[in-house]
């Protein structure tokens, strides 16, 4: 069974950066698309950005293109968001999802995808102005 943990949320000032990481354990970490959705209180979940097996495809929901940035080390069984220029406005618990199935192309296209195998239990991410 596979299991996803999250890491690195907090409270941050605006235009400041930080960096989650999510390790996978319980299956080949190779073997599954990624993905980070987020959602704030009151909200829709939403899609955030979403990796490929190989690491080489990346997908972002159009408001954090150009400021946070998805990367995975399969080594490690890791997979990372590095979020930069930080808005109030990114306030939300940051989640982590993994695919054996679908293609990060396809979890990009939903903030509920199909075909997830584990969520993770999420990390606060709080913007102050």
């Amino acid at each position: 069974q596979v299991q996803l943990v999250e890491s690195g949320g907090g409270l941050v000032q605006a235009g400041g950066s930080l960096r989650l990481s999510c390790v996978v354990s319980g299956r080949t970490f190779s073997s599954y698309a990624m993905g980070w959705f987020r959602q704030a209180p009151g909200k829709e979940r939403e899609f955030v950005a979403a990796i490929n097996r190989s690491g080489g495809g990346t997908y972002y929901a159009d408001s954090v293109k150009g400021r946070f940035y998805i990367s995975r080390d399969n080594a490690k069984n890791t997979v990372y968001l590095q979020m930069n220029s930080l808005k109030p406005e990114d306030t939300a618990v940051y989640y982590c999802a993994g695919s054996s199935v679908s293609s990060a192309r396809t979890m990009a296209g939903s903030p509920y995808p199909q075909d997830v195998d584990a969520w993770g239990q999420g990390t606060q991410v709080t913007v102050s102005s």
